[in-house]
């Protein structure tokens, strides 16, 4: 598989399940056009990620897929992207205390033929709901301290200490670390015809001693 992605957080969720994995990052324009709400944004962002890369490629990968992902996170109409630096860290976690916030994350998946040419594509967005704990300064402080927040989204990573700001997820939590991996390996055994897949990603994926 070619993943469209220099993600640690999403090559290791499909490395996990099972995919051989060849990264091919997209290089595209990523501003947020006017109007454009934030579904719409990842949505859009996802596809021309798979596009940009596929019209890269010189040959198609083994097993001909190609997956492309990208992720906000957002309030109301506002996207929260990455704090410019600890400062804006703490902004941003003071403006998630106490609330409910939105993960949502865009993918594009395409199985390609030999020349490259696109024989199925499928694409969803994918929405986690997320309430963190009413923070106090020096929660905030001391989390910002650990320089985690100031490379994440929101200024903050579920899957490192920032789960300690979070109280409640309705929805994937895998969605909020940086792909809804359930649903995309059902959205591949679609696009491939492969009714094996999920089982053989729940033994791959499964507990080993």
């Amino acid at each position: 598989m070619i993943l469209a992605s220099q993600s640690p957080r999403r090559r290791e969720l499909l490395s996990d399940t099972g995919f051989d994995l060849e990264i091919v990052p997209a290089n595209i324009d990523e501003n947020r056009r006017e109007d454009e709400t934030p579904v719409e944004l990842v949505a859009r962002l996802a596809t021309e990620k798979a596009e940009s890369v596929r019209g890269s490629l010189g040959h198609a990968p083994a097993d001909g897929l190609l997956v492309a992902a990208d992720t906000i996170v957002w309030m109301g109409d506002e996207a929260l992207g990455k704090p410019a630096d600890p400062a804006d860290a703490a902004r941003m976690l003071r403006e998630l205390s106490g609330r409910t916030h939105h993960v949502s994350t865009g993918v594009c998946a395409m199985k390609l033929g030999p020349d490259v040419s696109p024989i199925a594509t499928t694409s969803f967005v994918e929405t986690t709901d997320v309430t963190f704990w009413e923070l106090s300064d020096a929660e905030i402080v001391a989390y910002v301290e650990t320089d985690e927040p100031l490379d994440k989204a929101g200024a903050y990573g579920i899957q490192g200490a920032g789960r300690l700001l979070v109280k409640e997820i309705t929805g994937d939590y895998a969605n909020v670390v940086g792909l809804p991996v359930s649903r995309l390996v059902r959205e591949l055994a679609a696009l491939c015809d492969q009714d094996d897949l999920i089982a053989r990603a729940i033994r791959i994926g499964g507990p080993h001693a």
